[in-house]
This record gives structure tokens, C-alpha cells and sequence, in this order.
């Protein structure tokens, strides 16, 4: 390589470095030195009157333990939501990708996005009232089904996040059916496949990527749920999100919270490894919208 080519190469990576300079400024702020607070925090000790006290030690770790149910519950129902809501969520974005009018297309993505124009708290209290005692359980009562409780439950949580998140799986699914080539699918018919062989053996695989960013969506901000838990499972179906406020908020014990919120993070770490993982294994066709 000559020595202008050289120089011409330095100068450009000085551009980049600069134009990269506010982001990675801003990624160092928002995310790593939290993220180094809370790891400093959650090998302290307990202060006598809460808060954090320096020390170290291993013991918060160790006592995670006993926020298994909250751990549980997020392991548990996380991956369900987000099972259902992909489930739910294909069949939707196939039509409007493959099937729906191009004309209606536009107002039909619309309806599905109209959700996201209501506040999220409202939305969950309408639910609050649907599922409780004079919702749907009430409409029951009257046809003679005595008895049946929704409300502060497993299956109340599980429809709140379903409807809370299930946009956010139709989307990155869309947009891979969208993207997929129709000509295959007419050489899949005119080579005599069945419409159930073409879906699975073109449609499918072809818009893998779009289910796994939609799971990824989905599953990361379920772990980290909050809202949905406190108010439709009225405090008997909690997530780690509902521990971690009490353990920073009420229990006042921040060494602990945080070797909580650090359990978490690994978690996470692992589960974006694994999208990784399957994005490249479906030919790097990422339409990842994060």
C-alpha cells in the first residue's frame, strides 16, 4: 500500500472515529457506566438504614434464591407470551403481507398499530375492568357459568402482554413476508406443490428471520416487565421487574436488587447470543427493527 493510501486511510478512520464520537459517548453514559454501578453495587453490603454500603461480597448472588418465584414467573411466562403472541402474530402479518389488497394493506397495518396511540396504563386498566369481578366474569354469571376468576391470575397476565406486545411481533414478521420473492411461491405451484408444502418449505424458512427478531422484541421486553404484572396480577403473579422495585423501593436493599438486575442482564446476554446465533444460521437475513 502506497503512503497516500496510507494517509488517505488514517484520515478516514479519524472521520469515523469522530462521527461515531457522540454515539459512543452516549452508549458509554446510558448503558456501561450503569451497567458498572449496578456490578459494583450488587457485591456491597446492605447499609443499616438501606441503601448500599461498600464491601465485598458474594452473598447477594447467592441469596438470588430467594426471588425464585419472581424468577420463575419471568422464565415461565415470558416465553409463553411470547410463544402466543408469535402464534397470533403470523397468521396476521402473512394475511396482510401475502393476501390482503395492496389497497387496504395501509388501512389494515394502521389498525394494528391504533393501540400504540392510547396511553399503555389505560389500556391496562380497560383490561383490569374486563377481566375483574364486573367484566367478564359478570357476563358469565348471567348465562349460569358461576365462580370464574380472571383478574390476579396467570391467564390475566398472559392476555395483557399478548395484547400489549403482539404488534410488535406482526411487524418484523410483515416485513420478511413482505420482502419474500412471489415468483417462488408460482414456480412452488406451477412445479405442482401443495400450498401447505409451499408455506413450508419457502414461506417458512424464508421469513425465519423475521419470527426470531419478533420473539427477540417481544421476549426482551417481557423479561423486563413491570406494569402488566403489578396490575393484572394484583401482586400474587410478579415478575423480576416487580422484585427489583421492591428491593431498591421498599426493602431499601440495593445489593441485592442489583445482583437481582445483574441475574437478569445475564440472562438477557445469553438470549441475545442465541438470536445471534440463529440469525446467522438463517443466512444472515436479519430485519432485525431494534
Amino acid at each position: 500500500m502506497t503512503t497516500a493510501a496510507l494517509k488517505e486511510k488514517r484520515r478516514q478512520g479519524r472521520w469515523n472515529a469522530l462521527l461515531l464520537a457522540p454515539s459512543g459517548l452516549w452508549y458509554l453514559m446510558l448503558l456501561i457506566l450503569p451497567l458498572i454501578v449496578i456490578l459494583v453495587y450488587s457485591v456491597g453490603e446492605r447499609a443499616p438504614t438501606g441503601g448500599y454500603q461498600a464491601g465485598f461480597t458474594f452473598d447477594n448472588y447467592l441469596n438470588i434464591g430467594a426471588r425464585w418465584t419472581a424468577f420463575k414467573n419471568t422464565l415461565l411466562l415470558a416465553p409463553t407470551g411470547t410463544l402466543i403472541c408469535l402464534l397470533a402474530g403470523y397468521p396476521l402479518a402473512y394475511f396482510l403481507a401475502v393476501k390482503a389488497n395492496p389497497r387496504t394493506r395501509l388501512f389494515l397495518l394502521i389498525l394494528v398499530v391504533v393501540p400504540f396511540w392510547t396511553s399503555f396504563l389505560i389500556r391496562t386498566y380497560a383490561w383490569m375492568f374486563i377481566l375483574g369481578g364486573r367484566g367478564l366474569p359478570h357476563l358469565l354469571e348471567l348465562i349460569g357459568i358461576e365462580g370464574v376468576r380472571f383478574i390476579n391470575t396467570p391467564f390475566a397476565v398472559l392476555v395483557g402482554i399478548v395484547y400489549a406486545y403482539l404488534p410488535l411481533m406482526v411487524f418484523p414478521i410483515f416485513v420478511s413476508l413482505e420482502k419474500l420473492d412471489k415468483r417462488l411461491l408460482e414456480a412452488s405451484d406451477d412445479l405442482g406443490a401443495s400450498p401447505f408444502a409451499t408455506f413450508r418449505q419457502i414461506t417458512l424458512p424464508l421469513s425465519a428471520p423475521g419470527m426470531i427478531t419478533g420473539c427477540m422484541l417481544v421476549f426482551i421486553l417481557l423479561m423486563g416487565e413491570y406494569l402488566i404484572p403489578q396490575m393484572l396480577g394484583g401482586g400474587k403473579v410478579f415478575f423480576i421487574g416487580n422484585a427489583l422495585v421492591d428491593l431498591f423501593l421498599q426493602s431499601l436493599n440495593w445489593p441485592f436488587g442489583s445482583a437481582c438486575a445483574m441475574a437478569l442482564v445475564f440472562i438477557m446476554m445469553v438470549t441475545v447470543g442465541l438470536y445471534l446465533k440463529a440469525t446467522r444460521a438463517t443466512g444472515g437475513r436479519d430485519v432485525s427493527l431494534m
